[in-house]
């Protein structure tokens, strides 16, 4: 086993982190629309914007080891800057499409 192989996460805890990320976004949003949680509002902030950056750290180390797809990544890394949810949408969809896909060469 390679450096690169034990470092790359795998598509599954991928997608786990992309959901918390998205669940710390959302405890953020709550705190800014909540007047007087300034507190929350710079833990959650840089929760937020540390994970965004270990997210595309890990999204493109997984792109460069092929676990996911070049739009998945995107997805999180661009997109996921203002909005994670989008990210956690295209892991379920990936998710939904790589079991089809499995289904599908069952069938055969």
């Amino acid at each position: 086993m390679t450096t690169a192989t034990r470092l790359t996460p795998s598509f599954t805890t991928l997608k786990y982190l992309s959901f918390a990320h998205s669940t710390v976004y959302a405890i953020l949003l709550a705190a800014w629309l909540i007047p007087g949680l300034h507190v929350l509002e710079m833990i959650f902030g840089f929760a937020h914007g540390i994970g965004w950056i270990v997210m595309c750290v890990l999204c493109i180390e997984a792109l460069r080891a092929r676990v996911i797809s070049l739009q998945l990544a995107v997805a999180v890394a661009v997109v996921g800057a203002v909005g994670p949810f989008v990210g956690s949408f295209e892991f379920v969809r990936e998710s939904r499409r790589r079991d089809l896909t499995v289904a599908n060469k069952n069938q055969r």
